[in-house]
């Protein structure tokens, strides 16, 4: 009897660790948001471009569209950098909010890279990124023609992410009435 006192504390300190170790395997992009459904929470964020207005959730609606968060020292916006500008020459009204930064360094970001948004606000006090529930960039959220997120993905987004995911996405949206 002694014994199994003795071993207890031991399986559940095991199944603890067992627990924790399979927690950390979970695929962050897979993280569930608590705005799926939901309509976009009000912002109007200056803007990253001098010459532009901003952005604001008066510009959401209409159709199907992107909005992609991301910073100037963000590691991982730079890998999906270069799928983005594709995307926006091919015609995906594609959004994006600097979050986080301060607008000359996301315009700057922006400049030298290339500018594949319609319109970019800037969030430098994080508040738009944290209603949106942003925990880090890249985030990028499907938003359909009544203006509520449909989906939201965490990371870069890559070609597979594209195709397999967003995409189709989009296209079901765009055929919606």
């Amino acid at each position: 009897m002694r014994r199994l006192l003795f071993l207890a504390p031991v399986a559940v300190l095991v199944l603890v660790l067992v627990g924790f170790f399979f927690g950390l395997k979970r695929d962050p992009s897979l993280l569930p948001s608590m705005m799926i459904g939901k309509a976009v929470p009000a912002f109007s964020l200056p803007p990253v471009r001098p010459e532009d207005r901003g952005f604001a959730t008066t510009d959401l609606g209409g159709e199907p569209m992107l909005i992609n968060y991301y910073a100037s020292w963000c590691a991982a916006c730079r890998i999906e950098h270069p799928l983005l500008m594709q995307l926006r020459e091919q015609g995906v009204m594609l959004h994006g909010i600097d979050w986080k930064d301060k607008p000359e360094l996301g315009y700057k970001w922006i400049s030298e890279r290339g500018d594949p948004y319609v319109r970019v606000g800037s969030d430098e006090s994080g508040r738009a990124g944290i209603d949106m529930g942003v925990s880090a960039v890249p985030e990028t959220f499907v938003i359909d023609r009544q203006g509520r997120v449909r989906y939201r993905h965490v990371g870069a987004v890559t070609r597979e992410v594209w195709e397999t995911t967003l995409q189709p996405l989009m296209v079901k949206l765009r055929s919606e009435s």
